[in-house]
């Protein structure tokens, strides 16, 4: 297995995969942008069909609605399934999704946040990305900061059997299904002439260049692979979004049993960060054990969602005063990609990546953040790796993302108050509030963290 961290080639993988495709192609995603890569990736979705592949598509109906017509579309050629997870019955209109809300709002807080890619369950790719421009560092508001991990191997088939889990489950409803009843519907011919017509325009047409001056065996095969006996693809079951209570996590705990274990060292990248007390006494009492303890997170000011820091705030004191590291993203933090590849529109950045190194030989990437939406309400899944190779190469990928060009470092001074330290060459900068935040952001973000709101952040 190996690590994609950057856009393009987590793109491009994605694709050259699908046009080597014989059998079959599995896509297991949260978000599917209506968007030039989202397209792209559309399209070569049914040029395989064409080819008589198989293709089965699981997404989350939080980013299914407004696609209802697109994904309907994609469901009517024979070669292609398309299935919605735990959907609103409300497929449009504001009043109807608030009746609907109101009386099933438990049950559709609870999301299917996995990803997965697999193709003729040969190879998988898992990580933080959905699908969509921002994701594969292509946007130009925003972009993520972003990781998957590639597989080949048995952990491909432990993989492909956690997608059969969800497509086979009850919550995974057939588009057709869905769109049975409705006036609305886009022709399929007509969704397939919109792709070929996006497939011209300007920035497609620079996708497919730089796609076609690669040999897709070699994107897939020629990588500094790392071969470990010891993979365990975690996945909570999909019966956790009935919201229950009764489900445990199985990432969840697979992180916790993790962390327990550790002696030495514990790595943390994850965008939303909100540990709770059990979390912050566990991190606390490994760092005042001795251990090196570190948290790469965003910055309120390169947040894609403001609430989640509300709750987050109120750990960093205890944490630091205990000795743990942490480290907040700046909004223009550098995005390393190849300048020959993907440009970033903007200097806007925002981290995406879900990610541990555990006393440098276990690692961990998938879509599992350290938030109480995570652990209780989506379903989440990641992939463990014991290898001292894939730990040091994440662990570099860590060091680059907390440089002081990349991120803030927290301190507390002697009178217990927090500072972010902003360094830039030889200047150092300190900052005694939010850095780089505006005042009414800071002071929603001040409102919301006193509202006993953590349980559905």
């Amino acid at each position: 297995m190996c690590l994609l961290p950057h856009g393009f080639d987590a793109f491009s993988t994605r694709v050259h995969s699908a046009r080597l495709a014989q059998t079959s192609i599995d896509v297991q995603t949260y978000i599917w942008r209506d968007d030039a890569t989202g397209r792209f990736i559309a399209r070569e979705l049914l040029l395989a069909a064409d080819r008589g592949v198989r293709v089965r598509v699981l997404i989350d109906d939080m980013d299914a609605r407004p696609r209802d017509l697109a994904l309907a579309a994609l469901d009517a050629h024979p070669n292609i399934d398309v299935r919605v997870f735990n959907p609103f019955r409300t497929r449009s209109g504001l009043l109807r999704t608030i009746a609907e809300l109101s009386q099933r709002g438990k049950r559709l807080n609870h999301r299917m946040h996995n990803k997965s890619w697999i193709v003729d369950r040969a190879i998988a790719i898992s990580g933080g990305r959905n699908l969509g421009n921002e994701y594969f560092a292509s946007a130009e508001s925003m972009n993520f900061i972003d990781l998957d991990v590639l597989m080949l191997g048995p952990a491909v088939e432990k993989t492909a059997r956690e997608f059969d889990a969800y497509w086979n489950c009850s919550l995974a409803v057939s588009i057709a299904h869905l769109r049975k009843y409705s006036r609305r519907t886009i022709d399929p011919a007509k969704y397939r002439l919109r792709l070929e017509q996006h497939a011209r325009e300007a920035m497609a047409a620079e996708y497919a260049r730089m796609l076609d001056e690669q040999n897709g065996l070699t994107v897939l095969l020629d990588r500094r692979y790392v071969w470990s006996a010891d993979v365990r693809v975690v996945a909570d079951h999909p019966s956790k979004a009935l919201g229950a209570g009764s489900i445990a996590s199985h990432v969840l705990d697979s992180m916790v049993e993790e962390i327990r274990a550790a002696s030495r060292e514990v790595l943390l990248i994850s965008p939303y960060f909100v540990p709770g007390m059990g979390g912050t006494a566990a991190l606390r009492s490994l760092a005042l054990q001795g251990a090196n303890v570190e948290v790469l997170t965003n910055s309120l000011a390169a947040t894609d969602v403001a609430v989640v820091h509300s709750g987050y705030a109120k750990y960093r004191r205890p944490l630091l005063e205990a000795g743990v590291r942490i480290y907040e993203l700046k909004a223009a933090a550098v995005i390393d990609e190849h300048p020959s590849r993907f440009r970033v529109g903007s200097s806007r950045a925002s981290l995406h990546t879900k990610a541990a190194v555990i006393d440098a030989e276990r690692v961990f990437v998938g879509s599992f953040n350290i938030d109480p939406r995570s652990a209780e309400l989506n379903c989440e899944m990641g992939v463990w790796v014991r290898s001292a190779a894939l730990a040091q190469e994440l662990a570099l990928r860590f060091r680059e993302g907390t440089h002081p060009l990349r991120a803030f470092e927290l301190q507390v001074t002697p009178d217990g108050k927090l500072t972010w330290i902003d360094r830039d060459g030889d200047a150092m900068h300190v900052h005694h509030r939010e850095p780089h935040a505006s005042s009414w952001r800071r002071a929603i973000s001040k409102i919301l963290g006193a509202l006993p709101i953590e349980s559905l952040l």
